[in-house]
């Protein structure tokens, strides 16, 4: 993938966190490590509000002194860290290759019972500090060194003990030698999957958490189908952790349908056409994402192109897009921008709409052939204007 957090959006019940199970299930015996060794579900409480409720904090109650409350979160990082380090010292981090490291999947199970942008403020932050450079990973602290220089020398003793870091091999002495000096970053390996359903309980996203996070309505990426309950004929491919962040031209070139980055960006100014003046307009966000989602998965036709257009604009573009008919220019008839933009994706999208495009996310059991599905944003964009014009409101989320 080309983020390495994820929104699980859909109706209970449809096995969303069945999936980022299976997903550190199968990453797991890929790369021979021991089964759930790369997983952990972290159910959101409802009375979460700020990031020491996920990360932990520092407790001076009690006879032991100052103490780092440390969370199953905090742990999981720090196991992914030992797991991806091919060495450490105070000054630095060196990875084993990319291609041997294992993803590592963190569930957060219903996670918008809590406010996301209270209790996950500090991720949404650093997030956006993670890069690769000439093989380098790097990455702010999600745990800062001030908090840990904050304990004293049996607070950092009983630190190291509960993240596992007491073993004297050079890489766990390495470690805490960063994590000392510098904090503890997010590892290069962590992939954090949210579920999501939208009921009365649960609380909106706002846009930064959308525009960080890639958004995949289940139901319409992984259907339920009863008839495969026993015996399935497809299933999900695995998916991995992205090491790009920022797209350079050279990063295109083997990229057969589009090698040079112009048809993909040709298409995106089309759609940004139809959201010039509007809430939803994008940005060179848009863009480089879109560009990575291409070198994500390095299509080599203009069908399979498209399709990783459509899928772009399912998970990154339509979330951002909700409200009432006055805000979404809807006056009863055949106007309104989301019939604007369904009627521009039909011209934007010739070799897939109205037709059976490529499935990017899935694939046959039996030989890992291809499998084919409609054009999920036409579709989409169609349940979302019959629901503004039953409601006289919208919004992507199911």
């Amino acid at each position: 993938m080309f983020k390495p957090f994820l929104l699980l959006a859909g109706i209970s019940g449809t096995g969303k966190t069945r999936f980022v199970r299976e997903q550190a299930s199968a990453s797991a015996a890929l790369y021979h490590q021991p089964e759930r060794s790369n997983y952990c579900l972290v159910p959101v409480r409802p009375d979460w509000h700020e990031p020491s409720d996920l990360l932990g904090y520092i407790s001076r109650i009690g006879t032991d002194g100052t103490r780092y409350v440390v969370t199953d979160l905090l742990r999981f990082m720090v196991k992914a860290w030992k797991h991806a380090v091919q060495s450490a010292t105070a000054e630095k981090i060196e990875c084993k290759p990319v291609e041997t490291i294992c993803p590592f999947w963190l569930c957060l199970d219903e996670m918008n019972l809590a406010p996301v942008e209270q209790y996950f403020a500090d991720y949404l932050s650093i997030l956006e500090t993670r890069k690769w450079e000439n093989g380098i990973y790097s990455c702010d602290p999600i745990l800062k060194s001030d908090t840990i220089s904050q304990l004293e020398e049996e607070g950092k003793t009983a630190l190291w003990k509960d993240l596992e870091l007491t073993d004297d091999n050079s890489v766990n002495q390495g470690l805490k030698e960063y994590f000392s000096k510098v904090g503890i970053p997010l590892p290069p390996n962590l992939i954090v999957a949210g579920t999501v359903n939208m009921d009365e309980t649960t609380h909106g996203f706002s846009r930064k958490v959308i525009d960080r996070a890639l958004t995949l309505d289940f139901g319409e990426f992984y259907p339920n189908d009863y008839a495969e309950f026993f015996e399935p004929s497809i299933h999900a491919k695995t998916l991995g952790f992205p090491t790009l962040k920022q797209i350079a031209k050279a990063d295109l070139a083997s990229v057969a349908a589009d090698p040079d980055g112009t048809k993909t960006r040709d298409f995106l100014d089309g759609v940004n056409s139809r959201l010039k003046g509007t809430p939803f307009e994008l940005a060179y966000r848009a863009l480089n994402e879109a560009l990575l989602a291409v070198v994500c998965f390095n299509p080599k036709d203009d069908r399979e192109l498209q399709a990783v257009w459509d899928d772009f604009l399912m998970m990154k573009v339509l979330p951002r897009i909700e409200g009432d008919a006055e805000k979404l220019g809807f006056d009863g008839e055949e106007t309104g921008l989301l019939n604007d933009l369904s009627t521009a994706l039909k011209g934007l999208l010739p070799a897939i709409a109205g037709t059976e495009r490529p499935d990017l996310f899935r694939e046959k059991t039996a030989d890992g052939g291809e499998v084919t599905t409609g054009c999920r944003t036409l579709d989409k964009l169609g349940q979302m204007q019959k629901r503004l014009e039953k409601n006289s409101f919208t919004s992507f989320w199911p």
